[in-house]
């Protein structure tokens, strides 16, 4: 569906800065980041006694106002290092050293200001021990969050603000010397770092010292699926010998299907056969919606081309093309694991996943779902879905190819490797 909006979301001058404004104050984001910088400035003004103090009221002001655009550079920090290394602790160390310096600016402009209590901080550690800690902390505690809500156990935003709001007052407390709330503090920062970072390590490890045999999972959007994903295939085969690879694509991903019924996120139009995505004036100004981009083929699409191109590249028996619709719009890549398992016990599972946003995203479902060996693929060519989509050429299988050439041509029978499909907007649907 095509929504249509109003001019005023079109406007410029005076009045198109006031939307904006209207929009960015109302962004859920904002409102959050203003929560937590209200939080840090009641927290530490009651643990330390520094109401009035003009260091705390003008860091917590910082923190109202630019919390959005941290978390922004801490989340391309963590993609940086995924990508460079693939591995997950590169990967939470590369968002962790930004918030640790950041924490670290934040304590010492406060002890210099006169906010903080000088004996309450020495006793954690002074500024670098408060800094690390309660980076720990917070790091752990947003995984925590997460990790419920994939369960679904609360909202993601709901349990993310409680973990650090947890956080910033034990903090507030704990720098102050408050007994049991410092030990608890000093406890909570190793413990859920060492969790963190614990589970990371063990995931890394069990990536490079793998045993051979068993099923390979391969999980992604595939949108659509070229080159490289059969020669990621080929080799997870033979390196790791595998019995099978089993290939699952992300229907709706559950970040957009949250926003489709949020009204924040809509199909613009048709193009080329893929649905283009947008956002709408619902959407939050500071959330990138579209992380892996906004061309999307219908999943039933993506998965006709994946069964065409495994049977050209003559892979088709060993490789099994998996759509539990129902299991993963309601449980997720979490359920279609849990599935798999039951109908093969007892076997050796490896998960099959790239170091882009999705690829690292599909990673931590994994680690997640017991005793996985990942196998990570560093991208080092050119080829890339976004660069299909894109235009390019060149880079899909030919079966492929013919067919998003039928579908850039919008025919209504999409004929390829011996089978018809009825074309609905982009959707094939095979038995014409």
């Amino acid at each position: 569906m095509v929504a249509v909006f109003s001019a005023d979301s079109k406007s410029t001058g005076t009045s198109g800065l006031t939307v904006k404004i209207g929009r960015y104050v109302r962004s859920p984001s904002t409102r959050m980041a203003a929560f937590v910088g209200a939080l840090t400035y009641l927290s530490y003004a009651y643990a330390h006694n520094s109401g009035t103090n003009l260091a705390l009221i003008g860091v917590s002001l910082f923190i109202g106002v630019f919390l959005p655009s941290y978390a922004k550079l801490s989340n391309k920090a963590e993609l940086w290092a995924n990508n460079r290394f693939g591995f997950v602790t590169a990967g939470r160390l590369g968002r962790f050293v930004p918030q640790y310096f950041f924490n670290l600016v934040v304590f010492w402009v406060m002890l210099a200001g006169g906010a903080l209590n000088r004996g309450g901080m020495a006793s954690v550690g002074g500024v670098a021990g408060a800094a690390l800690l309660t980076s720990l902390a917070s790091q752990g505690a947003q995984y925590l969050g997460l990790f419920l809500y994939q369960r679904g156990i609360g909202d993601a935003n709901r349990n993310v603000l409680i973990g650090l709001s947890v956080n910033l007052i034990l903090t507030a407390l704990g720098t102050a010397g408050i007994p049991l709330a410092r030990e608890a503090f000093l406890v909570l920062g190793l413990l859920l770092g060492g969790v963190l970072f614990g589970i990371g390590l063990l995931s890394d490890l069990r990536s490079k010292f793998a045993p051979k045999g068993g099923i390979g999972l391969y999980f992604g959007t595939f949108n659509p699926f070229h080159n490289t994903h059969l020669s990621i295939v080929r080799r997870a085969l033979e390196e790791r010998e595998l019995d099978r690879v089993i290939i699952h694509p992300t229907l709706v991903p559950r970040a957009h299907a949250e926003a489709f019924r949020k009204g924040e996120i809509y199909v613009a139009r048709l193009e080329n056969g893929f649905q283009i995505y947008d956002k709408t004036d619902k959407a939050d100004l500071n959330v990138d919606y579209f992380p892996t981009g906004r061309m999307f083929l219908p999943p039933e699409t993506r998965k006709a081309l994946i069964e065409l191109a495994l049977a050209e590249a003559g892979m088709a028996g060993k490789v099994e093309v998996a759509y539990m619709r129902e299991t993963y719009d309601s449980k997720g890549f979490q359920g279609v694991i849990a599935a798999i398992k039951k109908a093969y016990p007892r076997t050796r599972l490896h998960g099959l996943h790239g170091t882009d946003y999705g690829g690292m995203l599909v990673r931590q479902i994994y680690d997640e779902c017991g005793w996985i060996y990942p196998w990570r693929i560093l991208r080092r060519d050119n080829v890339s879905a976004t660069a299909i989509r894109r235009g390019a050429k060149g880079m899909t299988s030919n079966v492929v190819t013919d067919v998003l050439t039928q579908l850039s041509a919008n025919v209504p029978v999409v004929v390829a490797g011996g089978r018809r499909f009825r074309n609905d907007n982009g959707v094939l649907t095979e038995g014409v």
